[in-house]
């Protein structure tokens, strides 16, 4: 989650990887939130054999801005929303709502998202707005036939239970998942897509990797949710799309599975997803 707020953690950029020779794809970032030119990030991207970009929206400015860089740049898709934790301080009103409206129409934007529910920075107080929020947006996704991604942390159970209720759009993706093997199963039964971050690779992960062995390689993502959530060995320094390498390698690996077959599952994966 990026806000439209440029990064400002410390450390030099990790160098980059290894170049993978079946092309991926990072389904969520926040270049906006780089201080990089997107020329550039795009341009370490492709050297490494990341050739598409979700480019991912949290408020009316960010998401003006994704479709407009969609528009810009081939490499690059839009998603479009207002993130949970605004719309618990009620920065997601009737006005707002109908721009994000709008802009889900454009050809080059192809999800409704971030939206979804935040019960670690949100109270209750908060929780209705935030819900009464993320039930717009579903509405939005289905009302224009494209994904619905999702913010999930530490609401679990009540984002199920809003999918459920409200009916989940067609191509539903639960965005850097966090959940335990038993969430995975969930989500898996009910067909919706799990992308997996860096924070997959994080020592203290062991639940979250059990949970990526439980995805079928057709349900599965990766993402870097630059400038967030840098991959080991590089935790703390800035992350960047060039990155998704590291993570598809330790999915490859902890899941046993061929690196550039993955790859591949996961670019038509994407595919699918977001077209």
């Amino acid at each position: 989650m990026a806000g439209g707020k440029v990064d400002r953690r410390t450390g030099e950029p990790p160098p980059p990887p290894e170049r993978l020779t079946v092309p991926a794809v990072d389904s969520h970032c926040h270049m906006d939130a780089m201080g990089v030119p997107v020329p550039q990030i795009l341009a370490a991207a492709a050297a490494v054999g990341i050739t598409r970009i979700v480019q991912v929206g949290t408020d009316v400015a960010s998401s003006r801005w994704a479709a407009e860089q969609a528009a810009t740049y081939d490499p690059v898709l839009a998603a479009v929303a207002l993130h949970p934790n605004g719309a618990a301080r009620g920065l997601a009103d009737a006005d707002d709502l109908a721009e994000i409206d709008r802009l889900a129409a454009l050809p080059r934007v192809r999800a409704v998202g971030e939206t979804g529910l935040d019960h670690f920075r949100t109270g209750p107080e908060g929780r209705p707005r935030q819900e009464a929020s993320f039930r717009a947006h579903i509405e939005i996704a289905k009302r224009h036939g494209i994904a619905l991604v999702i913010h999930d942390r530490d609401a679990h159970s009540d984002v199920l239970r809003v999918l459920d209720d409200a009916g989940a759009p067609e191509r539903t993706v639960l965005h850097c998942f966090s959940g335990d093997a038993a969430m995975a199963r969930e989500c898996v039964r009910r067909g919706y897509v799990l992308s997996f971050a860096g924070t997959v690779t994080f020592k203290n992960a062991d639940g979250l990797r059990a949970a990526a062995r439980e995805v079928p390689t057709g349900q599965l993502l990766v993402e870097t949710d630059a400038p967030y959530l840098t991959p080991m060995p590089y935790r703390g320094r800035p992350n960047a799309p060039y990155l998704v390498p590291l993570t598809v390698r330790a999915l490859a690996e902890l899941r046993g599975e061929d690196v550039d077959t993955l790859c591949a599952t996961i670019t038509a994966t994407a595919r699918r997803v977001f077209g």
